[in-house]
């Protein structure tokens, strides 16, 4: 029997794929197996894995421990993206290899301005007024 594939089955494929990714990265990362000096001075954190719609494509948010030296870890997992693929297409099984691109995640600074303005006297006020 074939399985009919909709936007939704495909949606939801989508973000099953970008789960598993994060978990093999997180545990590559953790176990320390790639061999660099800056990411094993730095605990990072894989936020999120959007995949492309046909699965090829990975974008990979990360985040270093309090944001240090956020731009230094991106570019050693950069440096060694080919290793990365080849260990996250080894342990999970695609009919293709994802490539992987590597972001910040900026979500937990707008987290925190979002928060700094919320708790602004001024808006505080207005908010107050409201109720």
């Amino acid at each position: 029997m074939k399985r009919i594939e909709t936007s939704d089955t495909k949606n939801v494929r989508s973000l099953r794929v970008g789960e598993q990714i994060r978990h093999a990265l997180s545990d590559i990362l953790s176990r320390g197996d790639v061999h660099d000096e800056t990411l094993a001075s730095h605990l990072v954190t894989i936020t999120e894995v959007r995949m492309s719609p046909d699965l090829r494509h990975a974008t990979v948010f990360a985040k270093p421990l309090l944001g240090a030296d956020e731009e230094a870890v991106l570019k050693a997992m950069r440096t060694h993206t080919a290793y990365l693929q080849r260990e996250v297409a080894r342990r999970i099984n695609l009919k293709y290899a994802a490539k992987l691109k590597f972001l910040g995640d900026e979500s937990f600074d707008e987290g925190s301005h979002i928060d700094k303005l919320l708790r602004d006297p001024h808006v505080a006020r207005d908010l107050q007024q409201d109720d």
